[in-house]
């Protein structure tokens, strides 16, 4: 495997949007990783983009790219319906390691593909769910560890724009604070009265639901329901404890009220990076391992195939196709406001208003 030896591990990324920055920003910051290309169908977007971060070389195709420069590392930062097809492709050329954006696929079923194309090419995957590394949510894991609201009972989400979207971050949270156990059933609601989609993929009005944890924990989760925006708030068996990215609180039968904590100011893209070079290096294993952004799929699609089904789904699920899809073309979920729009059209350039995918045979 080729390395640049006087940057350490070569680095690429493909696709040039607002997240590829973050990216960026966090491979720049690392002494071990050097941004070797990137690339974007836009190939003007991709010059733009080796420009602004001082990357030497870029490409309209990524194929062409991943040939050429052979890194150790690539970034996959295109929206998610393109997220399987690129880390399989990325993943056939063997590198060292792939970090995916989340969500991690549209389906089970491209999960799992991504899953086999990094085990049988022996490349570590990890998906992108960069906010594990913020001060407040490891803050938040260590003071439920230590027992300061006592047993974590039940915890509950609430956000706007989407399941795929904001409440992917939301299910990784949970998991997360709780110490990443197993998610033993869902039990979910979906409503869809507008054709609304989210980065070209289908996208429910709103949702809400239940799961149980292994262990016992009880989740519940609301996404654009309410306008509260709050990524989780916990009861443990000896108190409360409230938080979100930059901010957190407990109070217990010590505490007297809330007690406010210090937050650690943490570049959650430089230690995304800085963790994946120790896990490449079998130093630990990254929190973000593929495993874990499988379990959020499961979770999501879940609660999408338990309104489907009129019934709790014990996970992990045998579903492979998106069961919103199975809904919408099954005539389970007719629009009553005709018109499709997507919430995050406004992150395309020039006259697009939807990604047009273009997917392989």
């Amino acid at each position: 495997m080729m390395t640049d030896q006087s940057g350490g591990y070569r680095a690429a990324i493909i696709g040039c949007g607002s997240i590829a920055s973050s990216h960026a920003s966090g491979y720049n910051q690392v002494e071990a990783t050097t941004l070797v290309a990137c690339a974007d169908t836009v190939e003007a977007k991709a010059q733009n983009f080796a420009q602004r971060n001082s990357i030497p070389n870029y490409y309209a195709d990524y194929r062409q790219m991943l040939d050429v420069e052979k890194p150790d590392i690539v970034s996959v930062c295109t929206w998610h319906p393109l997220h399987a097809e690129m880390t399989i492709a990325a993943a056939a050329r063997q590198p060292k390691a792939i970090l995916c954006e989340k969500p991690m696929a549209t389906n089970l079923g491209e999960a799992e593909a991504m899953m086999i194309a990094c085990q049988r090419n022996q490349v570590k995957l990890a998906i992108g769910f960069q906010r594990r590394f913020l001060g407040a949510w490891t803050e938040a894991k260590a003071l439920i560890a230590a027992g300061s609201i006592g047993e974590p009972e039940r915890v509950s989400h609430t956000r706007l724009t989407g399941l795929l979207n904001a409440t992917s971050h939301g299910f990784d949270c949970m998991r997360y604070i709780l110490g990443d156990p197993k998610v033993e059933w869902v039990f979910g609601q979906v409503e869809r009265k507008t054709d609304r989609y989210e980065r070209s993929v289908r996208s429910e009005d709103c949702v809400a639901g239940f799961l149980l944890f292994e262990g016992g924990v009880q989740g519940t989760f609301q996404t654009d329901l309410v306008s509260e925006n709050k990524w989780a708030f916990v009861q443990g068996t000896n108190g409360l404890l409230d938080f979100d990215d930059g901010w957190i609180r407990y109070f217990n039968a010590e505490t007297g009220g809330w007690r406010d904590v210090d937050v650690e100011t943490v570049d959650a893209a430089a230690a995304q990076v800085h963790e994946l070079v120790d896990w490449i290096e079998e130093r630990c294993i990254h929190r973000n391992q593929a495993e874990n952004g499988l379990w959020t799929m499961h979770m999501m699609m879940g609660a999408y195939e338990s309104a489907r089904c009129h019934e709790v789904v014990r996970l992990p699920m045998q579903t492979r196709a998106n069961p919103l899809d199975l809904m919408v073309e099954a005539g389970q979920l007719p629009v009553q406001h005709p018109g499709r729009y997507d919430i995050r059209s406004f992150l395309l350039e020039g006259e697009a208003m939807h990604l047009n995918v273009k997917r392989d045979a």
